[in-house]
């Protein structure tokens, strides 16, 4: 549980950022965890707030499924305060809301409630989550009401995209379904970029795919291209980021890379 006291901080306010793609399998809680861990390696304090039943990201860092007594089910039925379920990891300023498969059930628990899509936002808006300069949340990949709440809280959303041939027929729907939210539930919500993953520079459907990603969607590209890698995949195993697994190997440079891009588009979205 989180183990500070929030009056004795000083507040801040969180910048709430959702990692969603409702396709699977392209690196979504891998970025959100190696992302949340390189803006921590900077002495950014971040909290992940997993959203996905199969808890992923949750495992991706060390949390047994004993020690999740609360969860982000709790949390979206109000079962009991963010202060109460947050967890500390083994990385210094890395926290989490962990998932458990209860998460299966809330759609159904919390249906008939008027602010079913509002509850995330009203948790992250509470004295103890505002004191994480940056609140990451891990969707599931589809576009339910998990998705909807995370979107509905969130200032942004970064949206990993593995590069490959039905990448753009998938980024299409996600973006009608923020296109949606903005108009809907969420006027301020941006598209904070777009994260090219699983790129292999020796196949040339992988360089098409970043010309044409890039030629429709232009500086809400990052730069930063995460490539294929076996040390990437392993970490989870080990209940690692990459970056704490294997900080030389080219995955978790790329990382690092990215969280760097994170930070300077903040900086220019704040002067402007």
């Amino acid at each position: 549980m989180l183990n500070r006291d929030p009056s004795s901080l000083p507040e801040r306010k969180s910048r709430i950022i959702t990692v969603a793609n409702q396709k699977g399998g392209v690196g979504k809680t891998t970025t959100a965890i190696n992302l949340a861990t390189a803006l921590a390696a900077i002495g950014e304090r971040v909290l992940i707030v997993d959203l996905d039943p199969q808890g992923n990201a949750s495992t991706g860092l060390g949390i047994d499924r004993r020690d999740r007594i609360l969860s982000s089910y709790d949390l979206l039925t109000e079962s009991a305060p963010i202060g109460d379920i947050i967890l500390d990891t083994a990385v210094p300023n890395l926290s989490i809301v962990p998932s458990t498969m209860d998460l299966l059930g809330v759609e159904l628990e919390i249906a008939g409630a008027r602010d079913r899509v509002f509850r995330l936002k009203k948790a992250l808006a509470t004295a103890e989550a505002r004191q994480f300069d940056y609140a990451l949340v891990d969707c599931p990949p589809s576009l339910n009401l998990l998705t909807m709440n995370a979107m509905a809280a969130a200032h942004s959303i970064l949206v990993p995209l593995q590069c490959e041939f039905f990448a753009l027929e998938g980024l299409s729907q996600l973006l009608e379904t923020v296109g949606h939210v903005q108009a809907t539930l969420n006027p301020a919500l941006d598209i904070q970029g777009i994260v090219l993953t699983m790129y292999d520079s020796r196949n040339n459907l992988a360089h098409q795919v970043v010309e044409d990603v890039r030629a429709h969607l232009g500086s809400k590209v990052y730069r930063t291209l995460i490539p294929r890698n076996v040390r990437v995949s392993e970490a989870p195993s080990y209940g690692k980021p990459a970056i704490l697994y294997d900080l030389k190997c080219s995955g978790s440079q790329a990382y690092l890379q990215l969280a760097s891009e994170v930070i300077q588009r903040e900086r220019e979205r704040k002067a402007a």
